[in-house]
């Protein structure tokens, strides 16, 4: 045994020199241990290799415990360097009994496994080492077939045997075959998720096996790095995000993430469909443009021009007026029938009383053509200076404008004007013609 702690030691030291290699694979080291059988029977006899190979009854010398320790380091392309301890008592040196002689072998090996990472894992196996047999030893070099049949990934069953070819005489050839446990490790998991960093896409957090070991915090199936929202569960066909009201839009996206829409109004629904979302759409069950809040424009007046256009919502006109009703002829003449007869004092621009009716009728006409704009003119007849009826022209023309914008009419509707004694209607050479002369009218500005 005082030699088997001897193996062992130096099979501590080489894993030691071995351990500042970097690790390329997982699980990089193989410790196995087992029971060895030692078969001295003459290797140079051919005829008779193939019915006593498996004699083991006859020939194989095992001894009752672990015999043997091995660790190897994989070291890239199916390769692993390593070496192992062994001992056993021979009592059978080929079909001579013998008187328990002591065994002990170290090795050193150079192992090729044609297949990495299956249950069955086959290799073969070369080397060299020193063996003592009766406390004599020998150098040897060494050739060995085996396999490994793994029951999970990191423990297994190891089989082998070797032929170890002496360098000396004094040591007979033989055969070493071993059964024992087979345990890999040695594999870096810095994350602690059971996926070894080299296979890690994720090495420095936590995650799944499905995911190369990257994690999937709301636990949707979608690993966090593909996933849009990766702390709420979703569905792939939202690129991981939840869609609350199945509309199609993430929720992320969503602007009315509890009520069912369309894309195109970022999730709110249009139930009207003039597409002006509901929660925009002042009125939700009537389809309008987007300019008019979603509602239909109206036409109050009914003449066929939409409010919106129409100059005169609240009164009848034509499209050519924009909505507006137009001053024909005939309301032209009535009106300035109607500014003919207002009435003056005498040389001065006070409208009498008695016109009173006459500008009601006039305010009521000016108020059916709430766009048109007016000019008041003041005339006057040729009795009196040109610049005195200049002047009163002027400012009983002004007196009627003001009237009429203190009684309602818009100011920016009439403007005031006078022209004297220059445009007569009549003949200023007769009492009745001066009398037409000395007028107001009040015409339309086209």
């Amino acid at each position: 045994m005082k030699h088997l702690s001897k193996l062992l030691v130096v099979a501590l030291v080489f894993v030691g020199i071995n351990s500042i290699q970097a690790q390329d694979e997982n699980n990089p080291w193989q410790v196995s241990f087992g029971v060895n059988a030692v078969d001295v029977y003459p290797t140079s006899d051919v005829s008779s290799f193939g019915n006593e190979f498996f004699n083991a009854t006859d020939h194989w010398n095992i001894l009752p415990s672990i015999s043997y320790v091995s660790v190897s380091k994989f070291v890239g392309s199916g390769f692993s360097v390593g070496a192992r301890g062994s001992l056993n008592r021979i009592d059978k040196f080929g079909d001579t009994d013998v008187d328990d002689l002591s065994y002990y072998g170290i090795d050193g090996t150079i192992k090729y496994n044609f297949l990495q990472s299956t249950v069955i894992d086959p290799f073969v196996e070369v080397g060299g080492g020193y063996t003592w047999m009766d406390e004599i030893g020998a150098g040897t070099a060494n050739g060995g077939i085996g396999v490994n049949v793994w029951f999970t990934e990191n423990i297994g069953l190891t089989l082998q045997s070797t032929y170890k070819h002496s360098f000396e005489d004094y040591l007979a050839p033989h055969f070493q075959h071993m059964a024992g446990i087979a345990i890999k490790f040695g594999g870096t998991d810095t994350d602690g998720d059971g996926v070894y960093d080299k296979d890690d896409a994720c090495p420095e957090v936590a995650g799944l096996e499905a995911f190369n070991g990257c994690p999937d915090a709301d636990g949707d199936g979608i690993e966090d790095s593909k996933d849009a929202c990766p702390n709420e569960a979703g569905t792939k066909e939202m690129n991981g995000c939840p869609d609350t009201d199945g509309d199609g839009v993430a929720d992320k996206d969503d602007a009315c993430p509890n009520e069912a829409g369309t894309a195109a109004l970022n999730g709110c629904p249009d139930a009207d469909g003039d597409g002006v979302a509901d929660k925009d759409d002042a009125c939700p069950s009537e389809a309008g443009p987007a300019a008019n809040k979603g509602c239909p424009y109206t036409d109050k007046d009914g003449d066929t021009v939409l409010d919106k256009d129409d100059a005169c919502p609240e009164v009848p006109g034509t499209v050519a007026n924009k909505g507006c009703p137009e001053v024909t002829e005939e309301v032209q003449k009535q009106l300035n029938d109607y500014a003919r007869t207002i009435l003056f004092d005498t040389g001065k621009s006070s409208i009498k009383a008695e016109s009173t009716s006459v500008m009601v009728d006039i305010i009521t006409i000016l108020k059916e053509y709430p766009n048109a704009k007016f000019t008041v003119e003041g005339h006057t007849d040729s009795v009196g200076s040109a610049k005195l009826n200049q002047s009163l022209s002027e400012s009983r023309a002004l007196s009627v404008k003001e009237f009429l914008v203190e009684k309602g009419i818009e100011e920016f509707r009439l403007s005031a004007v006078g022209y004297g004694e220059d445009k007569p209607i009549a003949s200023n050479s007769t009492r009745s013609g001066r009398t037409q002369n000395r007028r107001v009218e009040i015409n339309l500005v086209k």
